[in-house]
Formats: C-alpha cells, structure tokens, sequence
C-alpha cells in the first residue's frame, strides 16, 4: 500500500509528478472545471492537534474531487480513550478510501499505517510535515525557481527543518540549515539526507549563523520559534532565537530575486519582521492556497498508484 508519511519514501520523479498533476489540478479549479478524479471517495481525517489550512485545504480538497470529508478529533473516536492504534487503523480504514493523520507522533503514524487497508496521508507529525513542503516547492516552482532554487531554512531544527532536508536531498537543490545552538536537526535525518544528497547532488549546510545560510539565497523561509506545546518554553527560546529574525537586514543579503515562504501561522517580530512579512504576503499566502491544490495532488497520486506496490 502505497502512504505519504515522508519525502524520504519518496523518488525526485515521484515527488515532480505529484507535483506536476497539482499544478494540472490548480489550472482546472481556476478555470472553475471540477473533475470526479475520487468519486464518491470518503477521506477520514484525524486530528490530534488542531489547525487552519491542514483541515479547510483537506476537506475543501476532497470536496472538489468528488468525494467528502470526515473530521475525527481524537475527542471523538476511541483512539482518545486508549483504543490501540491497530485497532483504529483497521476499523477506520475498512470504512474510509483514504485517511489523513495529523498527531504529535512519527512512529503512531507509521504503526496506524502498517495496519491500514487504505492510503495514510501525514498531515503533521512531530518529525515531519510533507504536506507543507509539497505546497512550498510548488510555490517555488510557480516562481520559476526550478532550475534555481538555493534555499535558506532559519530558524528551529524542527518537523519543518526536517521535511525541507529531505526535499532538497531527493530532488538535488542547495539547501542551508541555520538554527541555534542547542536547536539543531534530527542527526539520524540529517544523516538520512546527507546519504540522498550523494545521489541526487544536493548541496546540505547545516551552520549557527543565519548569515551564512541567507547570503545569495533565492528561497528563505521560517517557522514559528514555539510550536503547540512549546508553550512553557516561550521566554527561554525568545532569548535563545535572539539574531534569527527574518528581517530587512538579513534578506539584503539573500539574491535581490529572492522571495520569503512561510508555513503560517506567522508571529511577526519574532521569527520574521512585520515588514518583510507584508512585503512578501502575496508569496505566503499563494504558499498557503498552494495546500489545498498540492493535497489534491497527493490524493489523486496515491489513489491512482494504490495497488502498484
């Protein structure tokens, strides 16, 4: 059975032609053509973790394929009451076409995965978010960076810094990693990309100054610096995070070409200024629609490849 959990499952051909068939898709919801490319489908979406565009972009998303969405909070279903996780998947996917996971932990989305009959979809897990990075590079695609994209990731060494090495090290673009002291990467990921990179050609820096990473970058991006449940760290990162703002002065020294993503929600004057948050809006929230189509595209993908592996 064929699951999205991680761009490391994944082929650069693979990862492009999921990508090509959401930019086909975004082209035919434009121009207001709904295709029944999942007909009467049933998406089961969990949620352990509350959010924004990861529920609006998924049920809307199965909605204009033709099929409908099903919102399960952890509150609702016995998984919140200590129902084991194989029994879940078992139960929840002998009912549903295709299900979509977000939670606080990896190794629960791998376990409800191996006992699933239908496609498992990572909407966020404490190690990766492949979803948002799909929508980034088409982003960046749609900016006609293909051939050009040197990308600067500031900031937390976080489920977002994680997906973005795996991205750069499959499809073979310079990505630099700069995070503080104490906030750095997953080794065992980093090493799993660093191994990807041989193949493919990536170019991985991984360093504690923003500078570095930024300089003549055409791609730079951040995430919050206090992710959900990080709550009771907020003042000690504040500190610690001090230097890595994404302001003015430090995207003068990114290409004068470069443009900003953002994964939302965005906390200005922490991890990015105000000032270059407004100035890049349209980008961020072109990126932030850009989940809805690229989903679309991981839904159609894995429901046309279901029985190939």
């Amino acid at each position: 059975m064929k699951h999205f959990l991680t761009l490391k499952d994944y082929s650069k051909e693979e990862i492009l032609e999921i990508i090509d068939l959401a930019i086909q898709i975004k082209k035919e919801t434009k121009e207001k053509v709904f295709k029944n490319y999942l007909p009467k489908q049933t998406l089961g979406m969990i949620f352990e973790k509350s959010s924004t565009r990861t529920r609006v972009s998924f049920e809307t998303g199965i909605y204009q394929l033709g099929g409908t969405g099903l919102f399960l909070s952890s509150n609702d279903i016995q998984l919140g009451r200590g129902e084991p996780i194989k029994d879940t998947s078992r139960v929840i996917s002998s009912m549903t076409d295709m299900i979509m996971i977000r939670n606080d932990s990896q190794d629960e989305l791998e376990e409800f995965a191996s006992y699933s009959k239908v496609p498992i979809i990572n909407g966020l897990t404490d190690k990766y978010h492949p979803v948002q990075l799909m929508a980034d590079y088409m982003t960046i695609l749609e900016h006609g960076l293909r051939d050009n994209t040197i990308a600067a990731y500031v900031g937390d060494g976080n489920n977002m810094t994680h997906s973005w090495l795996m991205l750069a090290s499959k499809l073979g673009f310079d990505l630099r990693v700069a995070t503080p002291k104490g906030y750095e990467v997953d080794k065992t990921i980093l090493d799993e990309a660093l191994e990807f990179a041989k193949i493919s050609g990536a170019k991985i820096t991984i360093t504690n100054d923003p500078k570095e990473a930024v300089k003549n970058a055409t791609v730079v991006t951040t995430d919050t610096w206090v992710s959900m449940g990080q709550e009771d760290e907020k003042e000690k990162r504040l500190k610690d995070f001090e230097g890595f703002i994404v302001d003015k002065n430090l995207m003068n020294l990114a290409d004068n070409k470069a443009i900003f993503l953002h994964c939302l929600p965005a906390y200005r004057n922490y991890e990015v200024s105000e000032e270059i948050f407004e100035q890049n809006s349209e980008t961020i929230f072109s990126e932030a629609e850009n989940r809805l189509h690229a989903q679309k595209g991981i839904m159609v993908y894995l429901d046309r490849n279901r029985n190939n592996d």
